[in-house]
């Protein structure tokens, strides 16, 4: 909002004063959005790995717990999205902490890992019954953040675009002013 401000009241007074000031501030915002987007393509596999082992940690020591109930709605909403089940396989839920407890009633899965969710479907761990996706949620999650990192990617690459368009502008802008002032 201040940046179209700027700009606006630079040729509302119709002086070239306030052109240097809206093009520092261009090139400002578009340093740092350079420099965010080259950080985010270069810690990508950090967070990969990051998020590797929270997923897993997340699984195995709070899901099903009664402090962690938006924990557990998000894991079942990860899971039935994603049609997946467990952080690398189905295989990673047996040493949870949920399963391993009498709340599970016997289920070796969540319900959320069933193809059709009712409940206590997770107690019988078949193919035609669970999601059995090989390397499991973590791969389908990677999958869904790169593609929508490279369409976010994309409108970056646009905004950019957009913003050295309006330098340009602005330099020709002060220059013509400056003919006419001057």
């Amino acid at each position: 909002f201040q940046t179209r401000f700027l700009g606006f009241s630079s040729e509302g007074r119709g002086g070239p004063s306030t052109d240097p000031p809206y093009f520092c501030l261009l090139l400002v915002i578009f340093l740092v959005e350079l420099v965010a987007g080259v950080l985010a393509h270069v810690y990508y596999q950090r967070l990969s790995d990051e998020l590797k082992q929270h997923l897993n940690r997340t699984l195995t020591e709070n899901y099903g717990q009664p402090r962690a109930v938006e924990i557990t709605a998000s894991v079942d909403r990860l899971q039935q999205d994603f049609k997946c089940c467990g952080s690398n396989s189905s295989a990673d839920w047996q040493h949870s902490s949920y399963i391993l407890s009498q709340e599970a009633e016997g289920r070796q899965v969540p319900d959320s890992c069933c193809k059709t969710v009712v409940t206590r479907c997770g107690q019988r761990v078949h193919p035609s019954n669970i999601y059995k996706v090989e390397g499991g949620c973590i791969t389908k999650l990677e999958q869904f953040l790169a593609d929508h990192l490279l369409l976010m990617g994309a409108v970056g690459i646009g905004v950019a675009c957009l913003q050295i368009c309006g330098m340009i502008l602005t330099c020709c802008l002060h220059r013509r002013l400056q003919r006419h002032f001057y």
